[in-house]
């Protein structure tokens, strides 16, 4: 029977593991990175930081979760909206390990059968709807053509999100924030409300 706080003490372990993990995704990238680093780093054997997660797809997924955590608790919005899509892929341009992992493990969650399936599947979801309905206020007011189509508006933002990204990585001269703020602003040179 496992002792009393030992509950406890696994949960606290698998967050020291995430957070390490994502500081050393972060400074080292995604390739540079190694998870027998990650194990020492929390005084672990790479089985013993393995035991905590399934497999390492499912690591690589749950540091992802954590960036995300980390990013909507310094974010000072609620929800997705432009402004703070644009405040977070400037953010990634500090964190290039963090975009390769998060490019990499994307795609890879395709798959159904991927531990990170859900989480990308269900992330995808909840930003739409949110940049969806923020498409929705900005017509409201008058700022966007109430003509436009805003679950279209908001895929295209992400497709710009994620395709800058791509780009970055083979060319860090591509600026990412400022092209999805140039999409913007050319959404909003259209016209108000027709």
């Amino acid at each position: 029977m496992p002792k009393k706080g030992s509950y406890a003490k696994g949960i606290a372990k698998r967050e020291e593991i995430l957070t390490t993990a994502l500081d050393v995704f972060a400074q080292k990238g995604y390739r540079r990175a190694s998870l027998r680093e990650i194990a020492e780093s929390v005084g672990l054997s790479q089985a013993g930081l393995l035991h905590h997660f399934s497999s390492k797809e499912e690591l690589f997924s749950e540091v992802l979760r954590k960036r995300d955590e980390v990013d909507v608790t310094a974010s000072p919005t609620e929800t997705a909206d432009i402004g703070a899509l644009v405040g977070i892929v400037r953010h990634n341009a500090e964190v290039p390990g963090l975009v390769q992992l998060y490019a990499t493990i994307s795609a890879e969650a395709a798959d159904e059968d991927h531990p990170g399936h859900t989480y990308f599947v269900d992330r995808y979801r909840s930003i739409i709807g949110q940049l969806a309905d923020h498409v929705r206020v900005e017509q409201a007011a008058g700022r966007l053509d109430a003509s436009l189509d805003p679950l279209q508006i908001a895929r295209l933002a992400i497709a710009v999100a994620d395709g800058m990204q791509v780009q970055w990585m083979l060319d860090d001269s591509a600026d990412m924030a400022e092209t999805l703020e140039y999409f913007w602003a050319t959404l909003q040179r259209l016209g108000g409300t027709p």
